[in-house]
């Protein structure tokens, strides 16, 4: 007789919210919130995210074993009945219930998913969670001058484990005083003070308004120079610290608009090249002072600041890690994941089940799901869809692209994370001179500077890459080869560097067909593949969602599995 399932939820409930489902200890389901309701970088609650996992698996709370949750700044008060906002389960559960600590979760999610048996863990972020909340204070070196903690807020910001393949032993961990500049300080600092996440977000924030945009900071920085620019930060008695303290001296003209931005292009750029600078100098510090404490040639990578792919790439070139697996959603989205792990491995001492590596962990949209949105925004909008199902779907993809169609493409279940990685893709042909600015203007609605990435079949990548790293998730720099950067202007950043995704048939069968079938048509192996959304959009992710952007875009070819439809 077969024994009943184990299914363990994990949910986060931070900025950026997300719910995982884990079924004897393998992934089965994962959505963000922000897919869900539309609204980016959502969370608060997981209502939506619940509910589409349970559906996804076709089980009710009733087949759960156990929930695992996270949020930031709260511990104790985030029962399953009382919490900000509407949550999914609203009285008691019969499954237990329990509750860890931010960057236990960020750890969890790289261990769990990664390929190691045993590793290091790094987490760097912006903020987690208090002192007082940490469940993983013992044993690990603290420094000394940051006891008694007082009365005052001090939350992580940098935490260092080593995993044996079951638990995970904390080695070392910094925290920082919460210091909430007001509304009129430019700074906008309202996370750790002395936080390298901290600091990324404020300049964000600066620059474009937003501390939700850092990543654009990383495709500012090049277009900007570094003269007479101080050191930002130092890093002694294993702390990081910001010593230079009159950051409001240099950012005085907040991005107030757009055109505000525009104007002053220059400006924002020099300060996206000084705290872009001083992130990958102090990333490289914390790595080689932690590598100290506890060497190992595995390294497993969580937190937003994971997410940097220029410093990503210098950690490769020179600390001397053997193998990094950065976690494809390192930024607070992928907590959920850590909370699954956290259940299977540490709750109930099971022993950790290899994960495939896809990021491909949203629901597949069935064939009459497709059909039927394609009717409803026929009959909603009074017109006639021209479609067809071409017996080699990505030969007749290559052959369009080949023409200089811009497609859109919503394959298979989408992507958990914040990079498009060939499910939820705008795909272009990277030999276009224009195709970067054409995107940019009447696709994408987004501002003239932001980059674009190639999508390469792994083993081509030395072919066109200096140093040909491997990167299945779109979070890794390298350079273009200067005998094809002439040729695919497309995807090369004004520095010479690309953002590249490397593609292998295991668990993105589609998409390397479809790269092939173009490398055929062309001669050339690489493909401009940007996320499915435009600007303040989060990426599709249901047919009716891909029909409407598509009707309102330039994008010329729209194609939802094996059915291509033409405007």
């Amino acid at each position: 007789m077969q024994s009943k399932p184990i299914y363990i939820l994990g949910t986060g409930l931070s900025h950026d919210g997300s719910t995982c489902l884990m079924k004897n200890g393998e992934i089965v389901v994962a959505i963000e919130k922000e897919r869900l309701s539309r609204v980016k970088h959502d969370g608060g609650n997981d209502t939506l995210t619940v509910k589409y996992c349970l559906d996804a698996e076709s089980i009710s709370e009733k087949d759960l074993s156990m929930v695992v949750q996270v949020a930031n700044f709260e511990k104790d008060e985030i029962q399953i009945d009382r919490y900000i906002g509407q949550r999914h389960f609203t009285k008691a559960l019969a499954a237990p219930v329990h509750t860890i600590s931010h960057h236990m979760a960020h750890a969890y999610s790289a261990v769990g998913s990664s390929p190691f048996e045993t590793c290091n863990v790094m987490v760097i972020d912006g903020a987690g969670s208090p002192y007082q909340h940490c469940e993983d204070i013992e044993g690990a070196k603290i420094p000394a001058q940051q006891h008694p903690f007082n009365m005052r807020m001090y939350c992580e910001k940098d935490s260092f484990y080593f995993f044996d393949g079951q638990e995970l032993r904390p080695i070392f961990k910094d925290f920082s005083e919460m210091l909430f500049h007001g509304k009129d300080s430019s700074v906008r600092l309202s996370t750790n003070y002395n936080s390298i996440g901290g600091l990324y977000s404020a300049a964000s924030s600066y620059c474009f308004g937003n501390m939700d945009d850092a990543g654009k900071l990383m495709g500012l920085a090049p277009y900007g120079s570094l003269t007479s620019k101080p050191e930002i930060f130092k890093f002694q008695n294993g702390c990081v610290e910001i010593i230079y303290k009159n950051l409001e001296a240099v950012f005085t003209d907040a991005a107030k608009s757009y055109d505000h931005f525009k104007s002053n292009f220059q400006h924002y750029a020099d300060i996206a090249k000084w705290v872009q600078n001083e992130t990958e100098r102090t990333i490289l510090s914390v790595f080689s002072e932690r590598l100290k404490l506890h060497p190992h040639p595995n390294m497993a990578y969580a937190g937003g600041v994971a997410l940097n792919a220029v410093a990503n790439a210098r950690l490769l070139r020179e600390t001397g890690i053997k193998n990094l697996y950065m976690q494809p959603a390192a930024g607070d989205n992928g907590l959920a994941i850590g909370c699954a792990y956290y259940g299977w491995l540490h709750v109930l001492k099971n022993k950790k089940v290899r994960h495939s590596g896809s990021p491909f962990l949203g629901k597949r949209y069935a064939e009459d799901e497709i059909q039927y949105a394609i009717r409803m925004y026929e009959v909603e909008h009074g017109v006639t869809i021209r479609r067809n199902r071409p017996s080699n779907c990505a030969a007749e993809m290559a052959s369009l692209l080949n023409a200089g169609n811009v497609l859109a493409w919503l394959q298979g279940g989408a992507e958990f994370g914040p990079r498009a990685l060939g499910h939820r893709s705008i795909l272009a042909d990277p030999r276009k001179t224009d195709i970067r600015s054409h995107i940019n203007l009447k696709i994408k609605f987004r501002e003239d500077f932001r980059p674009f990435a190639p999508a390469v079949k792994k083993e081509n990548v030395h072919t066109y890459f200096e140093d040909g790293f491997e990167s299945p998730y779109m979070i890794l720099i390298d350079r273009i080869r200067k005998e094809w950067k002439d040729k695919v202007p497309g995807i090369v950043h004004c520095d010479g560097t690309c953002r590249v995704q490397t593609v292998t048939p295991e668990w993105n069968a589609e998409f390397y067909e479809l790269l092939d079938a173009f490398e055929k048509i062309s001669g050339v192996g690489i493909l401009l593949n940007t996320s499915f959304n435009k600007k303040g959009m989060p990426i599709v992710e249901t047919p009716k969602e891909a029909l409407e952007l598509f009707f309102n875009t330039a994008i010329d070819i729209l194609v939802l599995e094996n059915i291509i439809i033409q405007k």
